[in-house]
C-alpha cells in the first residue's frame, strides 16, 4: 500500500497521534514519448547538464563521459581516481560548482578504496578541462571522506546537492550496519553539509559537540540515493531506501533524526516488524510499501509541461518505473507511474534545459532517455 503522511507544518518534529494513512490517489495520466539520447553506458549512475546542453555522466566502473547533443559518448574523461567498483560501489554522483562557467569546478562522489581492505564514500573536487577533442580532470582533491572505513560493498548513498550559498549536502548510507545510523560519532546513515573545501560549516548542528562528527546535518537515514532542493521552500529533500518496504520521502532539516532503524513503515529482511512512530523522530512526507528502490529525483520547474509543473519525479530501480508525485506545497497529493513498459531500472533523473525529463537506466547497456508528454494530433 502506498501511503501519505501529513507534511510537517513547521520545524517541530512532533507527530500527530493519528497520522492519516490512505491509498495514494492516482494522478491524471501522462501519455509520454520516450526518446533514446545515448546508449552503451555501463551502469551509469549520475548525470549533470553542462551549460552548453551536453551532459556529464558517470559510469559505476569508474568512468566519466560527456554526452554530446547528438548522443555521442566521449572517450572517458582522464584523471578520475581509482574507485572501489564492487557490488553497489564505484563512481557515483557528479555536480557542477555554482561558478562552473568561470571556474570549471566539478564535485563527484565515489566509493574510495582504503588501506586494510576498507572503503567508504568520498567526495572530490576537480577542474574539468577540455582541449583538442579530449577532456580531463585537473587538480583532483578529495575533500571529504566518510568515516570510519568499512569493508563491504553496500549502502554508499552518495547524492550531491549544492545549495545556493555554494555549500554541499551529501547523502551517506549506513553501510548496511543499521544501528550506526543513530551514532553521531560516525558518518554512516547521515546527510552531511560541507564547505566547498570540505571543511564543516560552523553553524552545522553538531559542530563543536564531543563525540559527534561536525559535518553531520541530519541522521537516522538508511541509504538515500535521491536528493534535491524544493523549488518553493529551498529545503533539501531526499528519498531514502527502506528495507522490505518503507522507502521514504523526507524534508531534511537541521539536526533532526529520521528514525532508521528505530522506526520505518517497512519490515526488516528477517520479517521482523518495525515500529512506525516514536517521539522525537521525524515522520516521512510520503512512503512506499512495497519498496520501489528509489534512486535519483528531480523537481519539475519548467513551463513546457504545465501538467507536471511543481511535481517531483523519482526513479525506481526495483519498481522499474518513473514515479511522478503531484505536490501541493510539501504535501504529496497523488502519484503516477511512468515508463512501466520499459522494464528498466531508473538510476537518475534530471530536468533538462529544454524542459524535458531525462533519466538514466541502470544496466550494462545503460541509456540516457528523454521523456515528454505525447503531443496530441
Amino acid at each position: 500500500m502506498r501511503s501519505i503522511i501529513a507534511a510537517l507544518a513547521s520545524m517541530s518534529i512532533a507527530v500527530p497521534a493519528m497520522a492519516a494513512q490512505t491509498d495514494a490517489p492516482k494522478a491524471a495520466a501522462s501519455e509520454t514519448t520516450v526518446e533514446p539520447v545515448a546508449e552503451g553506458l555501463v551502469h551509469p549512475w549520475g548525470m549533470q547538464f553542462l551549460p552548453d546542453g551536453r551532459m556529464l555522466v558517470t559510469e559505476r566502473p569508474g568512468r566519466m563521459r560527456i554526452v554530446g547533443a547528438d548522443g555521442r559518448l566521449s572517450d572517458p574523461v582522464q584523471g578520475v581516481p581509482e574507485v572501489f567498483a564492487q557490488r553497489q560501489g564505484g563512481l557515483l554522483d557528479v555536480a557542477l560548482a555554482r561558478d562552473f562557467t568561470s571556474s570549471r569546478t566539478i564535485f563527484f562522489s565515489f566509493s574510495e578504496p582504503r588501506e586494510g581492505g576498507g572503503n567508504g564514500t568520498a567526495v572530490a573536487r576537480a577542474r574539468l578541462v577540455e582541449a583538442e577533442g579530449a577532456a580531463r580532470l585537473e587538480g583532483v582533491e578529495v575533500i571529504f571522506r566518510q568515516q570510519p572505513s568499512f569493508s563491504n560493498g553496500l549502502h554508499f548513498g552518495s547524492r550531491i546537492v549544492i545549495a545556493p550559498d555554494g555549500k554541499l549536502f551529501v547523502t551517506l548510507g549506513e553501510r548496511f550496519q543499521m544501528d550506526y545510523s543513530q551514532d553521531l560519532s560516525r558518518h554512516w546513515g547521515k546527510v552531511v553539509r560541507i564547505n566547498p573545501d570540505g571543511s564543516a560549516p560552523q553553524d552545522n548542528p553538531f559542530a563543536g559537540r564531543d563525540n559527534a562528527r561536525p559535518e553531520i546535518w541530519s541522521y537516522g537515514h538508511r541509504n538515500p540515493q535521491a536528493a534535491g532542493l524544493h523549488p518553493e521552500t529551498g529545503e533539501l529533500w531526499i528519498v531514502d531506501h527502506g528495507p522490505r518496504g518503507g522507502d521514504e520521502v523526507n524534508a531534511v532539516r537541521k539536526g533532526q533524526n529520521y528514525g532508521w532503524p528505530v522506526i520505518n513503515y517497512g519490515t526488516h529482511y528477517s520479517g521482523e516488524s518495525i515500529p512506525d512512530k516514536r517521539q522525537g523522530m521525524v515522520q516521512p512526507l510520503y512512503y512506499w510499501v512495497p519498496s520501489i528502490a528509489p534512486s535519483g529525483m528531480a523537481f519539475y520547474t519548467a513551463g513546457r509541461v504545465q501538467q507536471w509543473r511543481g511535481n517531483l519525479f523519482v526513479g525506481a530501480l526495483a519498481g522499474r518505473h518513473l514515479a511522478r508525485l503531484v505536490l501541493d506545497g510539501v504535501e504529496v497529493k497523488a502519484e503516477e507511474q511512468l515508463l512501466t513498459g520499459l522494464g528498466e531500472r531508473i538510476r537518475d533523473v534530471e530536468q533538462g534545459p529544454d524542459g524535458a525529463i531525462y533519466v538514466l537506466t541502470d544496466s550494462p547497456q545503460g541509456r540516457v532517455l528523454r521523456v515528454l508528454p505525447r503531443e496530441r494530433s
